[in-house]
């Protein structure tokens, strides 16, 4: 059974083993590195979680961590939310976890009147940009670092 847990300050040290693993698994995938955040300690952790207007989850199936997803609002544009840090486990792929999480923080978004969701993804993650197509987002654009910006429009302005 796959469940979503949205996370407080108090969950850290499961976001942290979450976002570890992410980075460990795909680190062809995320801008952040390993090493980054592998030295992080508490506050680090609690501050991501706290950090204001965010929104993130940890997919548990089976009472295991297998997934993780992030709303950040876009500096300054408060129509905006950027979904970030998206990550499946392999043992969870292709069970429609990475669906299950874009659709929360989709859903999170609408509920703080957001118009648009955006992301950003490297241009050779083939099956990420696959799973996002496949949410409704469309390519936008490429950021100054090469990215792909994708978006997603909410609500009708």
């Amino acid at each position: 059974m796959l469940r979503l847990h949205v996370m407080t300050s108090e969950d850290w040290p499961l976001w942290r083993d979450v976002r570890l693993a992410a980075l460990t698994d795909a680190p062809h995938a995320f801008k952040a590195r390993l090493d980054d955040w592998s030295r992080g300690g508490e506050t680090q952790w609690r501050e991501r979680l706290t950090a204001p207007g965010t929104y993130n989850l940890v997919a548990v199936l089976d009472d295991s961590p297998v997934g993780v997803a992030r709303g950040v609002p876009r500096g300054g544009a408060a129509d905006v939310v950027e979904l970030r840090s998206v990550w499946v486990g392999p043992e969870a792929r292709g069970r429609g976890v990475g669906d299950r999480l874009i659709e929360a923080v989709e859903a999170w978004a609408l509920r703080s009147e957001a118009y648009a969701l955006e992301l950003a993804v490297l241009p050779d993650n083939e099956s990420a940009v696959a799973l996002y197509r496949r949410n409704g987002f469309d390519l936008a654009g490429v950021d100054a670092a090469g990215q792909q910006v994708m978006t997603k429009p909410l609500r009708v302005e």
